[in-house]
């Protein structure tokens, strides 16, 4: 299908709530790219929107829905600025020949970055529409009102549809960046919980996730790995499959797969493909994990930040406190595995795939496949979510490599193995921290180092494997932004932070949701307990007294009010029995730039076996305008489930080779027993910028539950995760 044609459908092919219609236009665009049709101009109204003659409005984001319900929020968007129902909307999410690069799908920025283009470009279009119609009814713009798409004159029949004026025509109108939004009280579909699209066909089995996509003549394979990143292929031998009819080896330097006409085939012929490979030693010991990383070199220092004189404060304190933190290294650990779907031909390849950065994935495969970037187009479908990069643009790169070795179209299926084992983690940190009190119980210093993963190079440059494993070179560890919250906004006379990055390559890290953030917080806001423990001070008000922003003390206050906070001296009084209970709070300001979470966990406490239960969670939001509150809901509760199970449970293990946690025996997680009360209340600021909500909440997850565990027992949880042995540990000392 050319993507003229495409157009002059009027969009009816890619409505969303038909996700069968997603599917076929997918299949449908199987070969080359053609030439555009549609402006690509990020400056021009038509590359953001499409009127069609059905009245139809086909919104192009370059933003993903990962299973976050932003296909839902963004439409709402559009709808509410151009004045028409929300179920006119179509989405074209991700497709790199139809959108533009808006940036990986992370940071939960698809709302305050993405959806701020398409809502101006909306507003522009629907100014726009109203002059055209003045002109057409003869009538002033002023007495023009819009609904559902239709213009209409004032105390007057005189009307004309959005569908009509243009007639299935680009608009060819300016993007105005500061074009005037409607007012919050105007509004009629944005603030509304309208139900996420995608849900009906999800419950009833009809969507189209990737792993259901299939190709005319399409191969399956599977790729067959070494026994760990830094081994080499020693010898293959493809005779040692002969038996297992119509399979296909391919090779390109350490990089082997098999293909089959059925998965089977190619799972049986994976499993018994005889190749040798080299023994790497490339991980450290996880007996002394953070020996070693303490004692990477350094690659870089983040500047320091200082305000007034932390060393000498610490010198004159009365009461000082010194505490290391650390946060093991995690699996990403997505329900479904990987997968992708791949046609190269004629020096050019289509890939399918549920990736969270299909326009940097274009760079990423370029330089696999040594074709032109312009020559790879990229088209979203539905995956089982990642929350950071997980295995999706690895398995992309499998499949396009083969598809190209092999010169058939190929769907690559990772296994439950291939995900755990091979997926990047997110890196280890390291925290050391130092805190002063005066006479009088004031803090008078603080002092934190933090010791994070490096970032070299750019996203374009990440080691995937099928770069790393085919001979290409491939040096960039892109784990950005993870210096972010390591700097507090307490009000604390002398502060001092240090981040150092280190030199490390022995993991392949990357980002897992919110990365970096969790981690400085975690420490952040566990030390300022313990000073505020010291100082013999309520957790709670101390905060409030030493944040100066209204918004961060409204958080404080209103998740005082929602889980009916009562002051508390921590470590609360000791109660018989083998039960502890006790209440922890945390708080951030995310990146320091925006939204406010304030978090209250309750626990449970075994003080026989150990055990830690998360009984309640109390959450405060405030993340400006909110756009789909039962949307934002949903994912806060998402985020604390994942965070409490990756806080309790979640421990990567592994030995001098690879990684031993391949199933979820090895590496468990939070099940649904364990599950906790989740208490939300958002406080919706129309008249603010919407920020994110997707990884807010889960950031101050680990310091409250450390902070209520020492309210329970007494016991400082400085380790994520908190293993049971770990609890009893402490608990005797």
């Amino acid at each position: 299908m050319q993507r003229r044609d495409f157009l002059k459908t009027g969009s009816g092919l890619v409505v969303s709530f038909s996700l069968l219609g997603v599917t076929e236009l997918a299949g449908a665009q199987v070969g080359t790219p053609t030439p555009p049709a549609k402006s690509m101009v990020a400056a021009e109204v038509d590359a953001w929107l499409g009127l069609g003659a059905d009245g139809h409005v086909t919104v192009y984001s370059g933003k993903v829905d990962l299973g976050t319900g932003v296909r839902t929020a963004l439409a709402q968007l559009v709808a509410e600025e151009l004045d028409v129902d929300f179920d006119q909307i179509d989405m074209v999410m991700g497709d790199t020949l139809l959108t533009l690069d808006q940036g990986q799908t992370a940071g939960s920025l698809s709302i305050s970055n993405g959806g701020g283009t398409l809502r101006r470009a909306a507003a522009s279009a629907r100014q726009a529409l109203l002059a055209a119609a003045a002109t057409r009814l003869a009538a002033d713009v002023t007495q023009l009102s819009v609904a559902r798409g239709v213009v209409s004159v004032n105390q007057s029949d005189k009307k004309i549809s959005y569908a009509a004026l243009v007639a299935g025509k680009p608009l060819n109108v300016k993007l105005d960046p500061k074009v005037a939004l409607k007012s919050p009280s105007t509004h009629k579909v944005v603030g509304q919980s309208v139900p996420r699209v995608d849900i009906p066909a999800k419950v009833t089995g009809q969507f189209t996730y990737i792993h259901d996509f299939k190709l005319p003549g399409m191969w399956h394979a599977r790729v067959v790995r070494p026994p760990g990143l830094g081994a080499t292929l020693v010898s293959l031998d493809e005779s040692s499959v002969a038996s297992i009819s119509g399979v296909k080896v391919v090779r390109k330097q350490d990089f082997v797969a098999v293909l089959a006409k059925s998965e089977w085939a190619a799972v049986k012929a994976a499993r018994q493909l005889k190749a040798q490979w080299t023994a790497p030693s490339t991980l450290p010991d996880q007996a002394k994990l953070y020996d070693y990383w303490r004692a990477l070199p350094v690659g870089k220092n983040e500047p320091v930040i200082r305000n007034g004189d932390a060393v000498t404060a610490l010198g004159t304190a009365v009461k000082k406190l010194k505490a290391t933190y650390d946060f093991a290294p995690h699996t990403h650990g997505s329900m479904g595995p990987a997968c992708a779907v791949a046609d190269f031909k004629s020096e050019r390849c289509t890939v399918w795939s549920a990736s969270q950065a299909t326009h940097s994935l274009q760079s990423e495969l370029s330089t696999v496949l040594g074709v032109a970037k312009a020559n790879i187009r990229m088209i979203y479908l539905d995956g089982a979510g990642c929350y950071g990069r997980n295995g999706h643009e690895d398995c992309s790169g499998d499949a396009a490599l083969v598809s190209q070795l092999a010169g058939v179209p190929v769907r690559v299926q990772w296994m439950r193995a291939d995900e755990h084992g091979w997926d990047p983690k997110s890196p280890p940190t390291l925290v050391d921290m130092e805190g002063g009190l005066d006479a009088q119980d004031l803090p008078v210093a603080w002092r934190s180092e933090f010791f994070i993963a490096q970032a070299t190079g750019t996203l374009d440059e990440f080691p995937m494997l099928a770069a790393v494993l085919s001979g290409v070179k491939r040096s960039g560890y892109y784990t950005g932004n993870i210096q972010k919250n390591a700097d507090v906004l307490y009000q604390f006379p002398n502060i001092q932070t240090e981040v150092h990055r280190l030199a490390d390559k022995a993991f392949r890290t990357s980002h897992l949701r919110t990365p970096g953030r969790m981690q400085n917080t975690f420490a952040n806001e566990a030390f300022f307990d313990e000073m505020a423990a010291a100082a013999g001070a309520d957790p709670l008000q101390w905060r409030v007294t030493y944040l100066k922003e209204p918004r961060a003390k409204a958080v404080l206050e209103d998740v005082a009010k929602l889980s009916k906070w009562q002051s508390r001296l921590s470590p609360a009084a000791k109660i018989p029995g083998d039960i502890a209970r006790g209440r922890g709070v945390a708080f951030v300001k995310y990146d320091n730039d925006r939204t406010f979470v304030a978090l209250v966990a309750e626990v449970e406490v075994n003080k026989k076996s150990g055990q830690i239960r998360v009984t309640d969670i109390w959450c405060s939001h405030d993340c400006g305008q909110v756009i789909n509150p039962d949307g934002a809901i949903n994912q806060i509760e998402g985020g604390i489930v994942q965070t409490i199970s990756r806080t309790l449970i979640e421990e990567l293990q592994f030995n001098r080779s690879h990684f031993t946690s391949l199933d979820w025996a090895s590496y468990p997680i939070l099940r649904f027993p364990d599950v906790p009360r989740i208490h939300v209340n958002l406080i919706n600021r129309p008249d603010m910028p919407s920020w994110g909500a997707g990884e807010m909440a889960p950031t101050v997850v680990p310091a409250a539950i450390s902070n209520a565990v020492f309210d329970a027992i007494g016991a400082r949880m400085r380790s994520v995760p908190f293993l049971p042995a770990k609890v009893l540990a402490l608990s005797t000392t």
